[in-house]
Protein backbone atom coordinates (compact mmCIF):
# COMPACT_ATOMS: atom_id res chain seq x y z
CA UNK A 1 0.00 0.00 0.00
CA UNK A 2 1.27 3.44 -0.80
CA UNK A 3 0.56 6.95 0.51
CA UNK A 4 0.52 10.28 -0.92
CA UNK A 5 3.75 12.64 -0.93
CA UNK A 6 2.32 15.29 0.20
CA UNK A 7 2.45 16.29 4.02
CA UNK A 8 0.41 20.20 4.79
CA UNK A 9 -1.00 21.97 7.59
CA UNK A 10 -4.05 23.76 8.53
CA UNK A 11 -4.64 27.48 8.78
CA UNK A 12 -6.56 27.38 12.61
CA UNK A 13 -7.87 25.17 15.20
CA UNK A 14 -10.40 23.43 13.35
CA UNK A 15 -10.38 21.82 9.52
CA UNK A 16 -12.46 24.39 7.23
CA UNK A 17 -14.58 23.30 4.14
CA UNK A 18 -11.40 24.09 1.77
CA UNK A 19 -9.18 22.44 4.07
CA UNK A 20 -11.09 19.33 4.03
CA UNK A 21 -10.92 18.85 0.01
CA UNK A 22 -7.47 19.27 0.12
CA UNK A 23 -6.95 16.51 2.85
CA UNK A 24 -9.05 14.03 0.88
CA UNK A 25 -6.96 14.54 -2.21
CA UNK A 26 -5.01 10.99 -2.74
CA UNK A 27 -1.59 12.58 -3.02
CA UNK A 28 -1.78 14.10 0.34
CA UNK A 29 -0.82 11.44 2.84
CA UNK A 30 0.10 13.50 6.01
CA UNK A 31 -0.70 16.44 8.09
CA UNK A 32 1.60 18.19 10.50
CA UNK A 33 0.00 20.80 13.39
CA UNK A 34 1.79 23.91 15.09
CA UNK A 35 0.91 26.27 18.10
CA UNK A 36 -1.84 27.66 15.93
CA UNK A 37 -3.85 24.74 15.47
CA UNK A 38 -3.58 24.47 19.36
CA UNK A 39 -5.90 25.23 22.24
CA UNK A 40 -5.91 22.40 24.37
CA UNK A 41 -6.69 18.88 25.00
CA UNK A 42 -10.28 19.24 24.23
CA UNK A 43 -9.79 21.38 20.87
CA UNK A 44 -7.46 19.15 20.13
CA UNK A 45 -9.96 15.63 20.69
CA UNK A 46 -12.13 17.31 18.23
CA UNK A 47 -9.82 18.32 16.10
CA UNK A 48 -8.17 14.72 15.37
CA UNK A 49 -11.66 13.19 15.06
CA UNK A 50 -12.91 15.33 12.34
CA UNK A 51 -8.52 14.77 10.55
CA UNK A 52 -9.49 11.08 10.73
CA UNK A 53 -13.08 11.25 9.81
CA UNK A 54 -12.11 12.76 6.62
CA UNK A 55 -8.24 10.87 6.11
CA UNK A 56 -8.40 7.70 8.70
CA UNK A 57 -5.06 6.56 7.20
CA UNK A 58 -3.44 10.44 7.36
CA UNK A 59 0.08 10.46 8.65
CA UNK A 60 0.22 12.70 11.27
CA UNK A 61 3.51 15.01 12.75
CA UNK A 62 4.26 17.25 15.15
CA UNK A 63 6.89 18.80 16.35
CA UNK A 64 6.94 18.09 20.04
CA UNK A 65 10.98 17.69 20.83
CA UNK A 66 10.89 19.99 24.04
CA UNK A 67 12.38 23.15 25.07
CA UNK A 68 11.69 25.86 22.63
CA UNK A 69 10.47 23.51 19.90
CA UNK A 70 7.42 22.18 21.96
CA UNK A 71 3.91 23.01 19.77
CA UNK A 72 1.27 21.80 22.37
CA UNK A 73 1.64 22.72 26.18
CA UNK A 74 -1.51 23.60 27.78
CA UNK A 75 -2.68 19.74 29.00
CA UNK A 76 1.40 18.52 28.05
CA UNK A 77 4.16 18.18 30.12
CA UNK A 78 6.56 21.13 29.62
CA UNK A 79 8.95 18.80 28.30
CA UNK A 80 13.23 20.09 29.24
CA UNK A 81 15.69 21.26 26.22
CA UNK A 82 17.85 18.03 25.10
CA UNK A 83 20.99 20.09 25.89
CA UNK A 84 19.85 18.97 29.75
CA UNK A 85 20.16 15.29 29.16
CA UNK A 86 23.55 16.18 27.97
CA UNK A 87 24.55 17.85 31.18
CA UNK A 88 23.25 15.37 33.28
CA UNK A 89 25.19 13.09 30.49
CA UNK A 90 28.63 14.36 31.76
CA UNK A 91 28.33 13.70 34.74
CA UNK A 92 26.30 10.51 35.20
CA UNK A 93 25.76 8.78 31.22
CA UNK A 94 24.14 5.71 32.29
CA UNK A 95 21.61 7.64 34.63
CA UNK A 96 21.08 10.20 31.94
CA UNK A 97 20.52 7.33 28.99
CA UNK A 98 17.67 6.28 31.42
CA UNK A 99 16.08 9.46 31.73
CA UNK A 100 16.58 10.11 27.81
CA UNK A 101 13.93 6.64 27.61
CA UNK A 102 11.45 7.95 29.91
CA UNK A 103 11.16 11.70 28.13
CA UNK A 104 10.87 9.67 25.08
CA UNK A 105 8.17 7.53 26.10
CA UNK A 106 6.64 10.25 27.80
CA UNK A 107 6.69 12.61 24.60
CA UNK A 108 5.24 9.53 22.66
CA UNK A 109 3.17 8.65 24.83
CA UNK A 110 1.11 12.07 25.27
CA UNK A 111 1.03 12.51 21.78
CA UNK A 112 -0.55 9.08 21.40
CA UNK A 113 -3.59 10.12 23.61
CA UNK A 114 -4.27 12.01 20.90
CA UNK A 115 -3.91 9.93 17.49
CA UNK A 116 -0.90 11.45 16.61
CA UNK A 117 1.31 9.22 14.49
CA UNK A 118 4.56 11.03 15.14
CA UNK A 119 6.95 14.05 16.27
CA UNK A 120 9.65 15.05 14.46
CA UNK A 121 12.63 13.60 16.63
CA UNK A 122 15.10 13.28 17.83
CA UNK A 123 17.52 16.33 17.51
CA UNK A 124 21.11 14.23 16.20
CA UNK A 125 22.94 17.72 15.45
CA UNK A 126 26.03 18.90 17.22
CA UNK A 127 26.26 21.71 18.77
CA UNK A 128 29.86 23.07 18.02
CA UNK A 129 28.40 26.24 19.39
CA UNK A 130 27.94 27.91 16.12
CA UNK A 131 23.84 27.73 15.33
CA UNK A 132 21.26 29.60 17.44
CA UNK A 133 18.87 27.47 15.63
CA UNK A 134 19.88 24.49 17.43
CA UNK A 135 21.76 25.35 20.52
CA UNK A 136 20.19 23.78 23.40
CA UNK A 137 17.79 21.49 21.12
CA UNK A 138 21.13 19.22 20.77
CA UNK A 139 22.24 16.62 23.23
CA UNK A 140 25.77 17.97 23.12
CA UNK A 141 29.09 18.40 21.18
CA UNK A 142 29.96 14.98 20.55
CA UNK A 143 28.58 12.13 18.98
CA UNK A 144 29.20 9.36 21.56
CA UNK A 145 26.87 11.98 23.96
CA UNK A 146 24.38 12.90 20.91
CA UNK A 147 24.03 9.20 19.65
CA UNK A 148 23.36 6.89 23.37
CA UNK A 149 20.97 10.08 24.79
CA UNK A 150 19.19 10.22 21.28
CA UNK A 151 19.16 6.36 21.00
CA UNK A 152 17.35 6.29 24.72
CA UNK A 153 14.94 8.95 23.32
CA UNK A 154 14.11 6.92 20.23
CA UNK A 155 13.78 3.57 22.31
CA UNK A 156 11.23 5.46 24.76
CA UNK A 157 9.68 6.49 21.10
CA UNK A 158 9.40 3.13 19.76
CA UNK A 159 8.06 1.47 23.20
CA UNK A 160 5.40 3.92 23.41
CA UNK A 161 4.30 2.89 19.53
CA UNK A 162 6.15 6.19 18.07
CA UNK A 163 8.71 5.97 15.09
CA UNK A 164 11.73 8.19 15.40
CA UNK A 165 12.93 10.76 12.67
CA UNK A 166 16.49 12.13 13.09
CA UNK A 167 17.25 15.60 11.72
CA UNK A 168 19.03 17.70 10.20
CA UNK A 169 21.24 14.98 8.29
CA UNK A 170 23.63 15.45 7.83
CA UNK A 171 24.18 17.83 10.34
CA UNK A 172 22.90 21.11 10.71
CA UNK A 173 25.07 21.94 13.87
CA UNK A 174 28.57 23.95 12.34
CA UNK A 175 26.83 26.42 10.31
CA UNK A 176 25.46 29.99 11.65
CA UNK A 177 22.70 30.67 9.68
CA UNK A 178 19.20 29.77 10.05
CA UNK A 179 17.59 27.90 7.06
CA UNK A 180 14.29 29.14 7.73
CA UNK A 181 15.69 32.73 7.05
CA UNK A 182 18.45 32.27 4.68
CA UNK A 183 20.53 29.31 2.89
CA UNK A 184 23.70 27.74 5.58
CA UNK A 185 27.05 26.66 3.55
CA UNK A 186 29.05 24.37 5.11
CA UNK A 187 32.71 24.57 4.17
CA UNK A 188 33.81 21.45 5.51
CA UNK A 189 34.81 18.44 4.05
CA UNK A 190 33.15 15.06 4.15
CA UNK A 191 35.66 13.62 5.99
CA UNK A 192 35.69 16.53 8.71
CA UNK A 193 31.17 15.59 8.66
CA UNK A 194 31.48 11.60 8.74
CA UNK A 195 33.88 12.00 12.00
CA UNK A 196 31.91 13.74 13.85
CA UNK A 197 28.17 14.49 12.46
CA UNK A 198 27.63 11.65 10.72
CA UNK A 199 28.28 9.60 13.18
CA UNK A 200 24.83 9.72 15.42
CA UNK A 201 22.82 8.85 12.11
CA UNK A 202 25.15 6.31 11.46
CA UNK A 203 24.70 4.74 15.14
CA UNK A 204 21.07 5.02 14.83
CA UNK A 205 20.46 3.77 11.59
CA UNK A 206 21.76 0.67 12.85
CA UNK A 207 19.06 0.71 16.04
CA UNK A 208 15.92 1.02 13.97
CA UNK A 209 15.80 4.75 12.97
CA UNK A 210 12.46 4.97 11.49
CA UNK A 211 12.78 8.38 9.73
CA UNK A 212 15.88 11.03 8.31
CA UNK A 213 15.12 14.80 7.68
CA UNK A 214 17.66 16.36 5.45
CA UNK A 215 19.18 19.87 6.59
CA UNK A 216 18.46 23.23 4.22
CA UNK A 217 21.98 22.98 4.37
CA UNK A 218 24.78 23.42 1.35
CA UNK A 219 27.95 21.15 1.97
CA UNK A 220 29.74 22.79 -0.52
CA UNK A 221 33.02 20.86 -1.13
CA UNK A 222 30.72 17.95 -1.78
CA UNK A 223 27.11 19.15 -3.92
CA UNK A 224 25.86 22.37 -4.84
CA UNK A 225 22.47 21.75 -3.90
CA UNK A 226 20.95 21.55 -0.35
CA UNK A 227 21.11 18.05 1.42
CA UNK A 228 17.28 17.62 0.58
CA UNK A 229 17.84 18.11 -2.72
CA UNK A 230 20.80 16.23 -3.24
CA UNK A 231 21.07 13.12 -4.69
CA UNK A 232 24.91 12.25 -3.57
CA UNK A 233 23.62 13.10 0.32
CA UNK A 234 20.54 11.19 -0.24
CA UNK A 235 21.29 8.36 -2.14
CA UNK A 236 25.13 8.39 -2.07
CA UNK A 237 25.27 8.66 1.41
CA UNK A 238 22.10 8.16 3.05
CA UNK A 239 20.90 5.20 0.73
CA UNK A 240 23.75 3.57 0.29
CA UNK A 241 26.79 3.78 2.02
CA UNK A 242 24.68 4.43 5.86
CA UNK A 243 22.38 1.23 4.43
CA UNK A 244 18.89 3.12 5.67
CA UNK A 245 15.82 1.75 4.01
CA UNK A 246 13.39 4.16 6.17
CA UNK A 247 11.70 7.04 5.16
CA UNK A 248 13.38 10.81 4.08
CA UNK A 249 10.83 13.51 4.71
CA UNK A 250 12.40 16.65 3.02
CA UNK A 251 12.38 19.84 5.45
CA UNK A 252 9.53 22.44 4.82
CA UNK A 253 9.67 23.38 1.10
CA UNK A 254 8.85 26.99 2.21
CA UNK A 255 11.99 27.95 4.21
CA UNK A 256 14.12 30.38 2.87
CA UNK A 257 16.76 27.23 2.66
CA UNK A 258 14.49 25.88 0.30
CA UNK A 259 14.40 28.22 -2.46
CA UNK A 260 17.59 28.38 -4.69
CA UNK A 261 15.59 25.11 -5.62
CA UNK A 262 12.90 27.13 -7.83
CA UNK A 263 9.15 27.64 -7.48
CA UNK A 264 7.21 24.94 -5.21
CA UNK A 265 6.68 22.85 -7.83
CA UNK A 266 10.12 22.83 -8.97
CA UNK A 267 11.31 22.23 -5.20
CA UNK A 268 8.22 19.60 -4.90
CA UNK A 269 10.48 18.05 -7.62
CA UNK A 270 13.84 18.32 -6.93
CA UNK A 271 13.27 17.09 -3.58
CA UNK A 272 11.39 14.07 -4.95
CA UNK A 273 13.96 13.45 -7.71
CA UNK A 274 16.79 13.40 -4.76
CA UNK A 275 14.70 10.54 -3.12
CA UNK A 276 12.57 12.79 -0.38
CA UNK A 277 9.44 9.92 0.30
CA UNK A 278 7.21 13.11 1.65
CA UNK A 279 7.77 16.61 1.20
CA UNK A 280 6.61 19.34 3.46
CA UNK A 281 4.64 21.87 2.52
CA UNK A 282 3.72 24.70 5.74
CA UNK A 283 2.75 28.01 6.40
CA UNK A 284 2.10 28.62 2.52
CA UNK A 285 -1.29 28.06 1.49
CA UNK A 286 -0.76 28.69 -2.57
CA UNK A 287 2.38 27.07 -2.32
CA UNK A 288 0.74 23.74 -0.62
CA UNK A 289 -2.06 24.34 -3.70
CA UNK A 290 0.99 24.19 -5.82
CA UNK A 291 2.59 21.21 -5.32
CA UNK A 292 -0.67 19.14 -4.76
CA UNK A 293 -1.55 20.62 -8.77
CA UNK A 294 2.06 19.24 -9.85
CA UNK A 295 1.58 16.20 -7.85
CA UNK A 296 -2.12 15.05 -9.89
CA UNK A 297 -0.55 16.39 -12.80
CA UNK A 298 3.13 14.27 -12.77
CA UNK A 299 3.37 11.24 -9.94
CA UNK A 300 1.25 8.19 -8.90
CA UNK A 301 0.04 7.67 -5.88
CA UNK A 302 2.58 7.93 -3.19
CA UNK A 303 5.75 6.04 -1.30
CA UNK A 304 5.30 2.63 0.03
CA UNK A 305 7.90 3.11 2.72
CA UNK A 306 5.71 6.03 4.60
CA UNK A 307 3.51 3.00 6.47
CA UNK A 308 6.04 2.14 8.91
CA UNK A 309 5.37 6.11 10.19
CA UNK A 310 2.15 5.30 11.56
CA UNK A 311 1.65 4.50 14.92
CA UNK A 312 0.68 1.50 17.03
CA UNK A 313 -2.43 1.91 18.69
CA UNK A 314 -2.30 3.80 21.62
CA UNK A 315 -2.72 2.07 25.33
CA UNK A 316 -3.70 3.38 28.35
CA UNK A 317 -0.57 4.32 30.30
CA UNK A 318 0.57 3.32 33.49
CA UNK A 319 -0.07 6.11 36.00
CA UNK A 320 2.68 5.58 38.48
CA UNK A 321 4.85 5.64 35.49
CA UNK A 322 3.13 8.59 33.97
CA UNK A 323 3.36 10.54 37.12
CA UNK A 324 7.09 9.88 37.16
CA UNK A 325 7.77 11.03 34.09
CA UNK A 326 6.37 13.63 34.34
CA UNK A 327 8.35 14.41 37.67
CA UNK A 328 11.20 13.67 35.90
CA UNK A 329 10.29 16.55 32.66
CA UNK A 330 10.18 18.97 35.84
CA UNK A 331 12.60 18.26 37.51
CA UNK A 332 14.81 18.50 34.39
CA UNK A 333 13.02 22.22 33.38
CA UNK A 334 14.55 23.30 36.37
CA UNK A 335 18.01 23.01 35.20
CA UNK A 336 17.07 24.53 31.72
Amino acid sequence: MTTGVLMLDLEGLTVTPQEAELLQAPEVGGLILFSRNFEGPDQLKALMGRVRELRPDLLVAVDQEGGRVQRFRNGFTRLPPMSVLGRRWQQSPGAAIAQAHEIGWLLATELRQYDIDISFAPVLDLDWGNSSVIGDRAFGATAEAVTELAGAIMSGMHEAGMAATGKHFPGHGWVQADSHLELPVDERSFNEIEQHDLRPFDALIRRGLDGVMPAHVVYRQLCSAPAGFSTFWLQQVLRQRLHFDGVIFSDDLSMEGASMAGSFAQRCERALAAGCDMILVCNHPEGAREVLAHLQANHGSGSHRLARMRARPARIPDAERLSASRALAAELIKEA
